[in-house]
């Protein structure tokens, strides 16, 4: 009992040491663990059955989207990161590479994918002829690896799971028109499922992905103001159509090259999952993406006709179709309550030996911390649907609300450096000039999130010239 004791400990606090808090929590809900290997993460049951669903509810919009899945290698031939001038330099720094394999060194060392662009464009290039076999819309679920310096469990591991999505079409309207339409697919399931507001948008030049031409980004304001970038969509262009022989014979016989783009998702989403929602007690889980949505806590468990009044309210529960556990281990009523508080469950049921004489339910709402009693035990399924979708709905409002207050505006470095170091999102007008940007990053520690096309910005936050975009800037991880 000492080691449980020790899972719902006192976490770091959530104000004056966000990072600690962040790392307390993932290891003590037992989201992951750390791998062997520096900067990699086992994803324990808990934190895998959050990407399960993540997982499954993306796969089911991607299928209705048309788009397909299939499976590419791990290991690609360095020979094809060569391809694509920018896509190689880009990646180059963050790139594993096999050398030797049954105890002898490969004749061309192969990279461990750090994404997915070359050998999709290598294949493409195999399968596409003609403009019949256009488009191609597939999508891969898989992991990938990047040797980063500086790590994190969610936020920045050396290998991650993630989609990533590659489209090719006869035309540059097409792949351009997928491109924004996949970044408002990020930005529904955002707002649906995770409950999350965020920002969407259009990347600088320098903040856009290695060999596109155009990079769309969703960031999300964390507990601390800053941002994490949560999905990115990426116009192509033909520069990898032309790198790897992506040709088609259009209509009219003529030989062209094929427009393509890409997009990708990852557990990092269950980072911002966590810093969005969590509070000092540990998760708070939303509703559409928590593995357990309702545990059912036994009040006198041992009393006659407790747990099979609690078991009978599971499977009905669970007849209706949510995610229900019953705690029925012999620890205390107080010790469950605080490990489920921690582990974010939605809802919580207490039944015991009265509500059940008076057929009614105790319920606790884990994102306001209220206990309600007199609710009908014969209405549970009503009840429940009701508190979840409330719930949901809270969270989303309490999220968006934290982000709307802390939006500034600057028209000065120093403004925007008093913006950012108050935890918040800073927007600015800009020049367009990489210098100035070069500027915001080295006085203030912030970077361009996205551009917002939806505000004017009058002169440039750095040099005082007339503004060309108006953007968010911020910190981030």
């Amino acid at each position: 009992m000492a080691k449980d004791n020790q899972f719902v400990s006192q976490i770091a606090d959530i104000e004056t040491d966000f990072p600690q808090w962040y790392t307390d929590v993932v290891v003590k809900t037992k989201l992951v663990d750390y791998g062997p290997v520096k900067g990699t993460m086992v994803i324990r049951p808990y934190g895998y059955a959050i990407w399960e669903i993540i997982q499954n509810e993306m796969d089911r919009r991607f299928k209705a989207a048309g788009v397909e899945n299939a499976y590419f290698p791990l290991l690609i031939p360095m020979s094809f990161m060569t391809k694509e001038a920018e896509h190689v330099e880009g990646f180059a720094p963050e790139v594993a590479v096999v050398t030797h394999a049954g105890g002898e060194k490969l004749q061309e060392p192969l990279a461990i994918r750090p994404t997915s662009e070359t050998i999709i464009g290598h294949m493409y290039g195999k399968w596409v002829e003609s403009w019949r076999d256009l488009p191609l819309r597939y999508n891969q679920w898989c992991n990938v690896m990047r040797w980063e310096k500086t790590t994190r469990p969610f936020l920045r591991t050396s290998e991650f799971l993630w989609q990533e999505g590659h489209s090719v079409f006869a035309s540059a309207e097409e792949a351009e028109k997928e491109t924004l339409d996949m970044l408002r697919f990020y930005e529904e399931f955002a707002v649906n499922v995770l409950c999350m507001p965020v920002l969407t948008g259009k990347k600088t030049e320098k903040e856009k992905f290695a060999g596109a031409l155009a990079t769309y980004g969703m960031e999300a304001m964390m507990h601390d103001g800053k941002s994490l970038q949560s999905g990115t969509t990426h116009y192509m262009g033909q520069n990898f159509a032309k790198a790897f022989d992506i040709q088609f014979t259009d209509k009219n016989g003529t030989l062209q090259y094929g427009y393509t783009m890409s997009y990708g998702a990852s557990t990092r989403l269950i980072g911002a999952l966590i810093m969005t929602h969590g509070d000092q007690r540990g998760l708070v889980l939303p509703p559409p993406v928590a593995p357990v949505q309702v545990v059912i806590v036994p009040v006198a468990q041992k009393k006659e006709g407790v747990l099979d009044a609690c078991g009978e309210l599971l499977k009905r529960l669970q007849r209706a179709g949510f995610r229900v556990k019953l705690d029925d281990t012999d620890n205390s009523p107080g010790w469950k309550f605080n490990e489920w508080e921690m582990k974010g469950v939605p809802l919580r049921i207490e039944l015991g030996p009265r509500d059940i004489e008076s057929g009614k339910l105790t319920v606790f709402r884990r994102d306001t911390l209220e206990k309600t009693d007199g609710y009908s035990l014969s209405e549970a399924e009503t009840v429940v649907s009701k508190l979840l979708q409330e719930i949901g709905e809270n969270l989303y409002a309490k999220a968006e609300k934290r982000m709307k207050e802390r939006i500034v505006d600057a028209e000065t470095l120093d403004e925007l450096l008093e913006g950012v170091s108050k935890g918040n999102f800073v927007r600015a007008g800009w020049c367009g000039c990489r210098a100035c940007e070069d500027r915001v990053k080295e006085f203030a520690q912030a970077t361009a999130r996205v551009l917002d096309k939806n505000h004017t910005a009058k002169i440039c936050v750095v040099c005082g010239k007339k503004a060309e975009h108006t953007v968010f800037f911020a910190r981030a991880y």
